[in-house]
């Protein structure tokens, strides 16, 4: 029931913490409702027939307003309200940039069974990030990911994936990756590198998505990041698999890599 709406970003992201308001002909406000962790506003107590402004906004951005008409039935379509970032700036500022391990997070998501996900992260990481001045295009990252520090909730598992079958940690302790360059396409970054796993280079893009750069508690400033990639097993040599009935293998041949990253401004991490 009443109004139902979504709140995006303009990369297509969630806005979670947006405020939705929606005001009537002569300007009194008649609903104030916050968007859930999905972005999206709904199951509002219904409204009475009419004409209304939304207003949209939320800490970071620039308000938005749209017009919503509510049916005899008290419900309202909004639809998406894309934010734009406060200010308008689409890029971080220039210069070095150190990410957070503590807020940050580099997972993996492999099929499991042909009908379900597995997914995974890595505890132990550093990355650095530096916004070339003159031309977005000439920036660069690099990132090293500890093997042995996997984690997807199974000790057992945990340990294969270890193993010689897939990360082979022990002789091969780093994942490393490294920017050759960097394709800019509107509020998203391609980011071309190359990973190195298991002894094993190979060039991998990164679909990076910048979500916005703010103050933090410590007097810093940080950047927000989100990036996904998809990675071929065979294409770093774990060819290992089992085939559980009629052709179906226990473990998908393709690997969703997902970061969702924040960066401090300058060359090291804040004390405390």
């Amino acid at each position: 029931m009443g109004l139902t709406a979504r709140i995006r970003t303009r990369d297509g992201w969630a806005v979670s913490h947006a405020v939705v308001t929606v005001t009537d002909r002569t300007g009194t406000q008649v609903l104030r409702a916050a968007a859930d962790a999905e972005g999206s506003v709904r199951d509002t107590a219904p409204l009475a027939p009419g004409s209304y402004t939304v207003i949209v906004t939320a800490v970071g951005y620039a308000p938005a307003a749209a017009g919503a008409i509510v049916t005899a039935s008290g419900r309202a379509e909004v639809g998406t309200v894309t934010l734009a970032r406060q200010g308008g700036t689409e890029l971080p500022p220039p210069g070095p940039w150190t990410v957070d391990p503590a807020h940050s997070t580099v997972g993996a998501v492999a099929q499991h069974l042909g009908i379900s996900s597995v997914r995974g992260r890595f505890t132990d990481f550093t990355a650095v990030v530096e916004v070339a001045p003159d031309d977005v295009a000439k920036s660069r990252v690099s990132a090293v990911i500890r093997a042995g520090s996997i984690d997807t909730g199974n000790a057992v598992r945990d340990e294969h994936l270890r193993s010689a079958d897939f990360l082979d940690a022990e002789r091969y302790p780093e994942i490393t990756y490294r920017s050759t360059g960097l394709t800019v396409r509107a509020d998203r970054w391609i980011v071309h590198g190359e990973l190195a796993l298991r002894g094993v280079v190979r060039p991998v893009d990164l679909d990076l998505a910048y979500l916005g750069t703010g103050s933090d508690p410590w007097g810093g400033t940080r950047a927000a990041f989100r990036a996904t990639a998809e990675l071929r097993r065979e294409d770093f040599a774990m060819n290992y698999n089992q085939v559980v009935q009629a052709g179906i293998a226990a473990i998908g041949t393709t690997l969703k890599v997902e970061l969702d990253v924040q960066a401090v401004q300058g060359e090291s991490l804040p004390l405390g």
